[in-house]
C-alpha cells in the first residue's frame, strides 16, 4: 500500500470552500482512480490543508499521478497559492485498513 501526501497552501478565507470543491468534484474523481482506497483531508491556521490518500500499489499510484491530477490540480487552482507539495511513502501499517507490510 502507498500514500501520497499532498500539502495546499490556501488562500485567505479559501478553506472552506476548497473543501466544499473536494467533497464535491475531487473525491469522486478519486473514488472512480483503479487502486484508490481511502482519503484524509485535514487543514490548519486556516491557510493550509494536507490531503493523503492511500493506494493498493505504487504503479496505481503513479498513474494516477500522471495522468489525472493534473486536472485535479486545476480545480484547486483557484483556491490555492503556489503548487502543492507532494510526497509519496510506502504504507508500513495502516489500523483502519487492517494493513502490515510484508
Amino acid at each position: 500500500m502507498f500514500a501520497r501526501n499532498v500539502t495546499l497552501h490556501v488562500k485567505p478565507n479559501q478553506v472552506k470552500e476548497l473543501a466544499t470543491k473536494f467533497e464535491k468534484e475531487i473525491l469522486p474523481i478519486l473514488r472512480k482512480a483503479n487502486g484508490f482506497q481511502d482519503q484524509i483531508t485535514m487543514s490548519r491556521n486556516n491557510d493550509e490543508t494536507t490531503a493523503i490518500s492511500l493506494w493498493n500499489n505504487k504503479a496505481q499510484l503513479d498513474a494516477y499521478t500522471k495522468d489525472t491530477d493534473p486536472q485535479v490540480v486545476k480545480l484547486f487552482e483557484p483556491f490555492i497559492t503556489g503548487s502543492p507539495e507532494v510526497r509519496t511513502y510506502e504504507v508500513s501499517n495502516s489500523t483502519s485498513h487492517k494493513y502490515v507490510a510484508a
